[in-house]
């Protein structure tokens, strides 16, 4: 039987994953986003339209290749991927062109986000069952800790070296690093290996007990519950994406500083691990489809905050609260769908949330770069993301006792 020591093994996999996740992120390319356009000479709104795009067919092309999950052993799935971001980050350091641009973000976000992230947190969904809100949690602390890190660090580089020769460097650490960390933490986990019993014992998990019907993935495109559900799921990554992705515009209109929002990005990652670290025992004992509607409450009151407030100030209330709202949302985005669907078919399922996930970021980035360019202000774009939460809040409150697991006797 898998132990401790092996369970302990697979959430440093996950960490590490979640970590190197970063550079596909929003939040990481955002902070190259001026140096680009200076280079390739072009408006927010055409970034903001590639970025779109490139993203929204890495979110169909992650459909496909992420359910392989459920087809291949795990290191093997995870040699890809590495090589594919090794190689993503190349191909990126030598863009020149909108439409080299275009393919660079494209597998970046392939990559980065989508396969690094669907990775570990399928991984760790399927591994574990009594402890699977705290495994999510420690995994997802590998992205804040890359949240926390990398905007000041990125931004002080940048002002010594070129925005390119540090993608070389970005492609090189993955190079000498993540297989060596995958081969001696995953190399014996099968599509088969579970946490052991016993090590959930002592825990409230008596839903977990339940004999949960594990849907195909075609059940579950085909469920209303899933698009409930998904509204709320969403929201989060499509705002986010369009404030981390147009941050120097954000800097512009408020008339902050340019290191304001690098250094807000440490209250986004404190306040993200912060609340990981609460929400993952929360989710253990009361399960993931009551905790939902609490998901995006903190963004909410972050949209009225950049509507409201000018003052720098305002920078770190608005990011601190939208780590809040990322560090449910890193639990809750995974943890919700093996609770209600299952495990048996978990990879094939997270392939498409995980795709969804990133076409939203797509979505948002687009609404983000075209309103800007009509001329609308920072504020205008606040209160559409507050609308649109306060919506998807109010349904999914109404509808909650709809969303739980189907039991097979």
């Amino acid at each position: 039987m898998l132990n401790i020591k092996q369970s302990f093994k697979i959430v440093i996999f996950g960490f590490i994953f979640t970590f190197f996740s970063s550079f596909g992120q929003s939040f990481f390319i955002g902070l190259f986003n001026s140096n680009i356009r200076f280079d390739l000479n072009i408006s927010h709104g055409e970034f903001g339209t590639i970025y779109a795009f490139a993203t929204l067919i890495s979110s169909f092309t992650l459909i496909w290749i992420g359910k392989k999950i459920d087809d291949f052993k795990l290191i093997y799935f995870s040699f890809f991927v590495i090589l594919l971001l090794f190689f993503s980050s190349i191909f990126f350091s030598l863009v020149n062109n909108i439409y080299l641009l275009f393919i660079g973000i494209f597998f970046l976000r392939l990559s980065g986000q989508g396969l690094m992230s669907h990775t570990a947190t399928t991984s760790i969904s399927r591994y574990f069952n009594f402890n699977r809100g705290k495994a999510l949690s420690s995994t997802w602390l590998g992205l804040s800790l890359a949240e926390f890190i990398m905007p000041v660090s990125i931004v002080f580089l940048l002002s010594i070296y070129s925005w390119r020769s540090i993608w070389i460097s970005i492609a090189l650490l993955i190079f000498l690093f993540l297989p060596f960390l995958s081969f001696f933490t995953v190399k014996n986990i099968t599509l088969a290996s579970r946490e052991n019993e016993g090590e959930g014992k002592g825990k409230n998990y008596s839903f977990k007990k339940n004999n949960i019907k594990s849907w195909t993935r075609k059940e579950v495109i085909l469920d209303p519950k899933f698009y409930l559900i998904s509204l709320v799921m969403v929201a989060l990554p499509a705002i986010n994406t369009g404030v981390f992705v147009y941050q120097s515009f954000i800097l512009e209109s408020k008339n902050w500083d340019d290191f304001v929002i690098a250094k807000s990005f440490m209250f986004y990652a404190i306040l993200s691990v912060g609340t990981l670290f609460i929400a993952g025992p929360i989710v253990d004992k009361f399960s993931s489809r009551k905790i939902l509607p609490l998901m995006n409450i903190p963004s909410l009151f972050a949209m009225l905050i950049l509507f409201y407030f000018d003052n720098y100030i305002s920078s770190y209330f608005l990011l601190g609260l939208m780590g809040i709202s990322n560090g449910l949302a890193n639990i809750l985005g995974s943890s919700t769908w093996a609770e209600i669907y299952g495990v048996k078919f978990i990879g094939s399922i997270k392939a498409v949330t995980t795709s969804m996930m990133v076409f939203s970021t797509a979505f948002g980035t687009a609404v983000f770069g075209i309103v800007i360019d009509m001329g609308y202000s920072i504020e205008t774009i606040a209160m559409i993301s507050f609308i649109y939460i306060f919506v998807a809040n109010i349904l999914i409150i109404i509808f909650k006792s709809k969303i739980k697991p189907v039991l097979v006797k």
